[in-house]
C-alpha cells in the first residue's frame, strides 16, 4: 500500500488558532494512524502580513500540542526556483501565458461584467498575445472554457465545478513570488502529498488547484475538506467567542493533553467515548468517522476535560507546570515536596491551572485575608475561648498528623457539645481566609503546626476585637 503522506500548511500571519490546530491535528493523526509521514510547511509568500513572530508562535504551538513532524518546516520563500520550474513546464506547454493588464483595468473590467450581469472574472484579454516577460507582468493559468470539474472529497462527497465559471487564475504575481493556488500544488505534487486535509473553506480553491495537477499531469490527492468549527451561536468561531489562539490556551492555564483531545472530538468522533488518551486517538481516528456538519466549540466541555486531565496527572508534573503561574503572582517560593503536597489537595478542585494558582494562595502567602462575608459569619466574638482551648491542643500535640488532628477536633466538638462543623468552618476560615477549601485537617497537615498556630493566634486577636 502507498505511504499516506499528510501535511499542514499556515500562513504565518498571526497566532496558530483552533481551527488551524484542529486541521493539523487531523493531519497528524492520519498519518501516524496509518504509519505515514506529516509534513510541516509554511506559507509564506505573502511578504507584507508574514512574520517571525507568527513562524514562531505556530512552532511553539505544534510542539506544546505534541505534533511532531516528520519533514520540514519547509518555508516558501525558500523555493521560489522550484516554482519557476513548474511555472516554466506550464509556459511551454501553453497551458499559462503572460498578462499584463495593470490590476486597475482588471477590476474595471469585473466591475462592468456585474454591472452587465456576466461573471466578474478576467476577460482572458491577453489569453493569445502571445507576449513575454516583462514589468508589471504576471502570469496566467489557460484554465479550460468547457467541461466541468469534479471533486470527490473523502467527507462531502462529490462536487462538481463548471469551468467556464472558473477565471484564468494567476500563478505568479509581477513581484516574481507564486500566488496560494499555484505555490500549493506545486508543493503538494513535489512533496509527494496524497491526502489533502484542510478546512471546507478550502472548497472553492479546490477546482483550479484539480486543474493545475491535470495541467502538471500529476496524481490527485484525496481531498477531505473538514466542516468549520463555530461558536456556540452558531457564527463562525471568532475572538469574540473566547481565546482562539492555541497559546492563549496554554496561557489560561490549560493542558496540551485536554486541548487534543478536545479539538480531536470537535468533528470527530468513536461511539459514545469522550475521553481518548494520545495512543488511543492514534489508534481510532480515520476519516471515516469525520461528520460533515459544523462542530460547535463549548467551552464547558473543554473545561470538563482539563479538570480530568489535571486530576489524572500526577501531582509532580502539575506542580511543576503550575510555577510559571505560581511567580506571576509573586507568591513566596516553597521546596517541590511541600508544593506537591499542597497541589494534591486541589487537584480534584480545579479545573485549570490559573484556577489552581488562585486557589493555592493560603498555602504559600506568609499571612491570609479573610473574605468579608465569611469572616462576619464564622469569626464571631464567641468563637474567642474555643480558639484558645484549640491553640493549647495543637500546641502540645505530637505527631503533629491528619490523623491525631481529626481524633483532637472530635474530642473538642464533644466536650463543646456542637456538631464538628460548629468548630470545623471557624477554623477553615481563620486558615484560609475562605469558606470552601480541601479537608481541614489535610488543609492543617500540610500547613505544618509553626503556620497553623500563628493563623489561629491572628483569628484570635480578630475575634477578640470584634468582642471589644
Amino acid at each position: 500500500m502507498e505511504q499516506v503522506i499528510t501535511r499542514f500548511a499556515p500562513s504565518p500571519t498571526g497566532y496558530l488558532h483552533i481551527g488551524g490546530a484542529r486541521t493539523a491535528l487531523f493531519n497528524w493523526l492520519f498519518a501516524r494512524h496509518h504509519g505515514g509521514k506529516f509534513i510541516l510547511r509554511i506559507e509564506d509568500t505573502d511578504r507584507e502580513r508574514s512574520t517571525e513572530e507568527s513562524i514562531r508562535a505556530i512552532l511553539d504551538a505544534m510542539q506544546w500540542l505534541g505534533m511532531d513532524w516528520d519533514e520540514g518546516p519547509y518555508y516558501q520563500t525558500q523555493r521560489l526556483d522550484v516554482y519557476r520550474d513548474y511555472l516554466q513546464r506550464l509556459l511551454d506547454k501553453g497551458l499559462a501565458y503572460y498578462c499584463d493588464c495593470s490590476p486597475e483595468d482588471v477590476e474595471r473590467r469585473r466591475q462592468e461584467a456585474l454591472k452587465a450581469g456576466k461573471k466578474p472574472k478576467y476577460d482572458g484579454r491577453c489569453r493569445d498575445k502571445g507576449l513575454g516577460p516583462g514589468p508589471g507582468r504576471v502570469v496566467r493559468f489557460r484554465c479550460p472554457q468547457v467541461g466541468t470539474t469534479v471533486l470527490n472529497d473523502l467527507i462531502k462527497g462529490a462536487i462538481e465545478f463548471e469551468n467556464s465559471e472558473l477565471d484564468d487564475l494567476v500563478l505568479q504575481r509581477s513581484d516574481g513570488y507564486p500566488t496560494y493556488n499555484f505555490a500549493v500544488v506545486v508543493d503538494d505534487v513535489s512533496m509527494k502529498v496524497n491526502y489533502v486535509i484542510r478546512g471546507d473553506d478550502h472548497v472553492n480553491n479546490t477546482p483550479r488547484q484539480i486543474l493545475l495537477y491535470q495541467a502538471l499531469e500529476a496524481p490527485l490527492p484525496r481531498f477531505a475538506h473538514v466542516p468549520m468549527i463555530l461558536g456556540p451561536d452558531r457564527t463562525r468561531l471568532s475572538k469574540r467567542h473566547g481565546a482562539t489562539s492555541v497559546m492563549a490556551y496554554k496561557d489560561q492555564g490549560y493542558l496540551p493533553e485536554a486541548l487534543v483531545n478536545y479539538l480531536a472530538r470537535l468533528g470527530w468522533s468513536y461511539g459514545d467515548q469522550e475521553i481518548f488518551s494520545r495512543q488511543e486517538l492514534i489508534e481510532k481516528f480515520d476519516l471515516d468517522r469525520v461528520g460533515a456538519s459544523a462542530g460547535v466549540f463549548d467551552q464547558e466541555k473543554l473545561l470538563w476535560l482539563n479538570a480530568h486531565y489535571i486530576k489524572e496527572k500526577p501531582a509532580g508534573e502539575i506542580a511543576g507546570l503550575l510555577k510559571p503561574f505560581l511567580a506571576q503572582r509573586n507568591y513566596p517560593e516553597h521546596d517541590d515536596a511541600y508544593l506537591e503536597r499542597a497541589v494534591t489537595t486541589l487537584q480534584p478542585r480545579c479545573r485549570t491551572l490559573q484556577e489552581m494558582a488562585d486557589a493555592i494562595a493560603f498555602y504559600l502567602v506568609e499571612e491570609v485575608d479573610y473574605d468579608p462575608k465569611a469572616a462576619t459569619k464564622f469569626l464571631k466574638p464567641e468563637l474567642a475561648a474555643p480558639l484558645r482551648s484549640l491553640i493549647e491542643t495543637l500546641r502540645g500535640m505530637e505527631p503533629f498528623q491528619e490523623e491525631e488532628l481529626e481524633k483532637a477536633f472530635r474530642r473538642m466538638a464533644e466536650e463543646m457539645g456542637v456538631k464538628l462543623g460548629k468548630i470545623a468552618q471557624p477554623v477553615r476560615v481563620a486558615l484560609t481566609g475562605v469558606t470552601a477549601s480541601p479537608g481541614l485537617f489535610e488543609i492543617i497537615d500540610i500547613l505544618g503546626k509553626e503556620t497553623v498556630l500563628r493563623r489561629l493566634e491572628k483569628a484570635l486577636e480578630f475575634v477578640e476585637a470584634r468582642a471589644q
